[in-house]
């Protein structure tokens, strides 16, 4: 098994055992194969029915040998196919994955196997990674498709967004206004409801400050981001509030009718700063902090959130993946990895074009 690979696909299909069409010839075999005469009297077509025996025999060896080959051919033009349109799919703007296979994909009786590299790579910069914690019974095999992804996949990915600025969001005028209508436990402060009523168009501007860090177990895939926010109430060059916090979550994921849902569970928020810039003070008070937090927590994280699987999903329909019909995906969230296993349908464009590069 490869030490590198950290990202995995899996075909499965249905063609004939390929013992049938190695090694194991069944062939009619001449009875009077011997150097030395028949023992019988022979008929007068045996030494024609030795040659058409003989030849039969070759033909069948030859043509069983070429269909292996032709079916390895057409495996490795397979793989290569969903390689090229899997690479195009995870690249976006400055950022690339090569997922270039490690050994030449394995066929085996019900499905094709490959290994991919699945480093990241932006300003330059290309990714190093240097275990798989994959093995093979973590697929199964009654799926048409899997893919297995390694955290050190989406470390470096999730990296090189928040360098290219991927993080951020802003919120204005009317729906700032919308979000802080959910009702909170907690009371609001006098500022920040002034704001929203005398403010003709508030606008709150979050983005991750640091890089976020992500470790999968069979619980989700655990999260850990520091946020940083400021809320400007008219004024554009210094916020009423500036808040910086530190959120633990788990996320999963699942993909229903041509769209994916992020589901979050907050495990901690934690306040790490805050304070009000255009009074120049820094904020203390218990309550304040404990709204900022609650705000983060049923305000904040839903709503970014909400954003990611818009805006992935919108990434994903560029990519083509809205022209497949996937059928009952499921994501499975395991120790280290994340298996993604479905069944689907080839869309008509991709059929024509693989079938191009496969008679070229």
């Amino acid at each position: 098994m490869p030490s590198l690979p950290v990202g995995h696909s899996r075909v499965e299909e249905s063609p004939a055992p390929l013992e049938e069409m190695g090694s194991r010839v069944h062939a009619s075999q001449p009875k009077h194969a011997g150097i030395g005469p028949p023992r019988s009297p022979p008929s007068p077509n045996w030494l024609k029915k030795l040659f058409t025996d003989f030849i039969t025999f070759t033909v069948k060896l030859v043509v069983k040998g070429q269909i292996c080959k032709e079916i390895n051919k057409l495996a490795d033009i397979l793989a290569e196919f969903i390689q090229d349109t899997a690479a195009d799919f995870l690249s976006d703007g400055g950022i690339n994955v090569d997922i270039g296979v490690t050994t030449t994909p394995v066929i085996f009786a019900n499905y094709i196997e490959s290994y991919h590299k699945g480093l990241t790579s932006y300003l330059n910069t290309t990714s190093v990674i240097n275990n798989s914690v994959f093995h093979p019974n973590q697929l199964t095999e009654n799926r048409m498709l899997y893919f297995w992804f390694s955290d050190e996949v989406f470390k470096p990915l999730i990296a090189a967004a928040h360098q290219d600025g991927r993080f951020q969001l802003n919120i204005s005028s009317e729906e700032v206004k919308a979000l802080f209508k959910t009702s909170l436990s907690s009371t609001q402060p006098e500022y920040i409801e002034k704001c929203l009523l005398e403010s003709a168009s508030p606008e709150l501007r979050v983005w991750s400050s640091s890089v976020p860090t992500l470790t999968t177990s069979t619980m989700g895939t655990s999260v850990w981001a520091q946020a940083t926010g400021e809320l400007y109430c008219g004024s554009q060059n210094k916020p009423t509030l500036f808040f910086q916090t530190n959120v633990t979550i788990d996320v999963t994921a699942s993909y229903a009718d041509k769209k994916l849902f992020l589901h979050g569970k907050p495990q901690e928020i934690f306040v790490v700063r805050a304070e009000l810039p255009s009074q120049n003070q820094q904020i203390y008070d218990e309550a304040q902090i404990e709204f900022i937090r609650e705000a983060v927590d049923k305000i904040g994280i839903p709503k970014v959130l909400s954003v990611l699987q818009v805006e992935i999903t919108r990434l994903m329909d560029k990519q083509g993946a809205n022209l497949f019909d996937i059928i009952n995906p499921e994501v499975l969230h395991q120790e280290g990895y994340v298996v993604t296993q479905m069944d689907f349908g080839f869309p008509h464009h991709l059929l024509v074009d693989f079938l191009k590069r496969t008679l070229q």
